[in-house]
């Protein structure tokens, strides 16, 4: 008994060797033609020899249908010990190449399409369900078959099409009311877990100052720089005597003024009474020059 290969019209079925008794149908099972056990049920008692030899067929065809399906299904089913048909040396490449995998990703010479053509020997398919309108969960199956699943934020094109945006609307509200800068509501909101429509993981400024302006919300004054403890700047100073600006900038030109300066420009005045004493010495003409670097005033 043999099993042979036939590509007919099924789509190449397996067969067995036996004609006339076993057959192979639609589903890949084994069948039998039930004719000996038709002329043993049919057969009189009375004539014993044809009794048996009736019986005698009959489980000689059992045992060869029995033969044939374990035939069948050492052919299905490959060995323990057998090669799968790669050789050793090659698969100890491949595994060599999986511990390189992440450093090969995170390398910056790696092109783009490089690492989709990867993806692409790694990933048999991808399952996408949307579950709310900027989130969808996704199932990742893998070629060896292991799966990943895990839940994507997904861009939309309005704050209002954000699952927690009214949440986000009350939160800038109350953040622009306490006087928070548009960035710092931003960076708190961000780490709260909101994000901008057009963005995954960030709330951007800009979307904080529409959200603001909508809700006719002024934003605090915000200084060109930061405030420098124990000192002043020249706007402050001029608020602090009473003088203007311009005259603070014209002694400054002249040099009836020396003060620190910071590489960006800024000039810095001592925040105590002996500077403030001498710059007001110094408007009323009592002094001619004033050196607020080292703390002393001279004539």
């Amino acid at each position: 008994m043999k099993l042979t290969h036939a590509n007919d019209a099924t789509g190449g079925r397996l067969q067995i060797g036996i004609p006339g008794r076993l057959r192979i149908g639609m589903h890949g099972r084994l069948r039998w033609n039930p004719h000996a056990e038709r002329q043993f049920n049919r057969a009189d008692p009375d004539n014993r020899l044809v009794a048996a030899e009736l019986e005698r067929r009959w489980e000689a065809a059992l045992l060869e249908l029995r033969q044939a399906e374990e035939t069948l299904a050492q052919r299905k089913t490959p060995k323990a010990n057998e090669p799968l048909g790669v050789p050793h040396d090659l698969r100890a490449k491949v595994i060599a190449l999986g511990n390189r995998l992440p450093a090969l990703w995170d390398n910056p010479a790696t092109r783009r399409d490089h690492r989709k053509a990867l993806l692409r020997c790694l990933i048999e398919k991808v399952v996408m369900r949307r579950c709310a309108r900027d989130k969808a969960e996704v199932r990742i199956v893998w070629r060896g078959g292991a799966t990943t699943e895990l839940v994507v934020t997904l861009p939309v094109n309005a704050v209002a099409a954000l699952q927690r945006h009214k949440e986000m609307v009350e939160r800038i509200c109350a953040l622009a009311r306490d006087g928070a800068y548009d960035d710092e509501i931003a960076r708190v909101l961000t780490q709260e877990g909101h994000h901008s429509p057009w963005e995954a993981n960030k709330v951007l400024p800009i979307t904080v100052r529409r959200i603001r302006l909508k809700h006719r919300l002024k934003a605090k004054h915000r200084t060109r720089w930061p405030a420098v403890a124990g000192h002043l700047t020249v706007t402050q100073l001029a608020n602090r005597l009473g003088v203007p600006v311009k005259w603070i900038d014209v002694q400054l030109k002249r040099g009836s003024i020396l003060t620190t300066r910071e590489a960006s420009g800024r000039f810095l005045f001592p925040d105590n009474t002996i500077a403030l004493q001498a710059i007001r010495s110094l408007r009323n003409h009592r002094l001619a020059k004033i050196d607020l670097r080292e703390d002393h005033h001279e004539k």
